[in-house]
């Protein structure tokens, strides 16, 4: 049976000690743009801006423009006139701290054992920080970055990990992946507790079951995950994307997933239809655009509106014949869809947690609630990546 893998990266693939690389981080970066930046007004600007990512919760915004936003106009100086610096402090100075950090014997044979199983692997790491800083520390721990199917920096990434929908966009772009995944990490706080509340089952390193909370299915070394992994049942670390906080979740990560999938595309490639009986991209935002408005949004405002409401659900598979969704722009499409998605994600956080309990009747099938109609939503979201995904790996 195929694992999903995320690990973490510090303090689990790699001995880090934050409290001593971080503010090494910060010094090292200060020092590197002296003379290019008031020193009284960068370290305030840095964490104001690390601060505004951590709280961050926009799909439409990756972390890095959110801090960018923050950082440039408080220290004064455009960010055009600092790449190329930077760029050489990521090249030239960070490397000196490697020292501070500590490889883990068991990190790279982990990863390579997972990925000769066939286990996707993600290094699902806090991205609060850019490509080149996150991939020297994968190097760090002896791991190629090249050789990981997805890590998370704040150029590709919308959410920090202490949300949910961090999980739910790391799995978005994977393609939502069927069976099993498990989290792997050192943090209840930082790193499990987030994907917990996602309905993904969790490993904790480097503890024990006296101190883990009940949730986590196993604790131990790097060496005792993979022993662990040998003689576990996986079937049992299928996920659950039940609760409100899960369902929210995944609606809050489908935009951010869509338009990171999609950056860059040629109108070619939105036309692109794998097999004729095969729908393109632009098809398939289309068809998430309509659907969101046509269904999704009034379903939850008559939801919203009294209880025990009837919900009218039109036939949608006939629409991108009927609608030339072909020939629609793709890129217009998503960004209809974005902006339908958030008002109905607005609406729905407004609500009384009453609300998810409410009866209603479904046209299709009878006797339903909001919470079940919310689950219906996030699972189209899913099965639509999925196909997206596939599409998008046709090309």
């Amino acid at each position: 049976m195929s694992l999903t893998l995320l690990l973490d990266l510090d303090d689990t693939l790699l001995d880090t000690n934050e409290e001593v690389f971080t503010p090494a981080y910060f010094q090292a970066l200060i020092q590197h743009l002296n003379g290019r930046v008031p020193t009284d007004l960068m370290l305030g600007a840095l964490m104001r801006g690390m601060g505004l990512m951590n709280e961050s919760e926009d799909p439409t915004q990756t972390l890095k423009e959110v801090f960018d936003a923050s950082f440039y106009p408080e220290i004064k100086v455009p960010r055009e006139g600092l790449e190329e610096v930077l760029d050489g402090f990521y090249d030239n100075v960070l490397p000196q701290l490697a020292p501070l950090t500590r490889k883990r014997a068991d990190a790279a044979p982990l990863v390579e054992w997972a990925q000769s199983q066939g286990f996707r692997v993600a290094i699902a790491t806090d991205p609060l920080l850019p490509t080149k800083v996150t991939y020297h520390r994968v190097h760090w721990a002896g791991i190629d970055p090249s050789t990981v199917e997805l890590i998370t920096t704040y150029e590709n990434f919308h959410f920090s990990k202490t949300h949910p929908a961090y999980y739910a966009e790391v799995l978005g772009r994977l393609g939502w992946p069927e069976g099993p995944v498990l989290m792997v990490g050192n943090d209840i706080e930082g790193d499990l507790l987030p994907a917990h509340r996602l309905g993904l089952p969790t490993y904790m390193i480097d503890g024990d079951y006296a101190s883990a909370p009940g949730f986590v299915a196993g604790c131990g070394s790097l060496a005792d995950l993979r022993a662990w992994l040998e003689s576990f049942n996986l079937s049992l670390l299928e996920p659950a994307y039940k609760t409100p906080e899960a369902i929210l979740a995944i609606m809050a990560s489908t935009p951010a997933v869509l338009r990171s999938l999609t950056a860059g595309l040629t109108d070619e490639q939105w036309r692109h239809e794998p097999t004729t009986e095969d729908w393109a991209l632009n098809e398939i935002v289309c068809h998430l655009r309509d659907t969101e408005r046509e269904i999704h949004q009034q379903q939850v405002n008559l939801l919203i509106e009294r209880e025990g409401a009837f919900l009218p659900r039109p036939e949608n598979a006939i629409w991108a014949n009927e609608r030339e969704y072909l020939n629609v722009h793709g890129p217009s499409a998503l960004s209809e869809f974005v902006a339908t998605r958030l008002e109905i994600l607005k609406t729905m956080k407004e609500q009384n947690q009453k609300i998810w309990s409410r009866k209603a009747r479904h046209a299709i099938f009878g006797p339903t609630s909001f919470l079940e109609v919310a689950g219906f939503i996030a699972n189209h979201d899913r099965l639509h990546i999925q196909q997206a995904w596939k599409t998008l790996h046709s090309l």
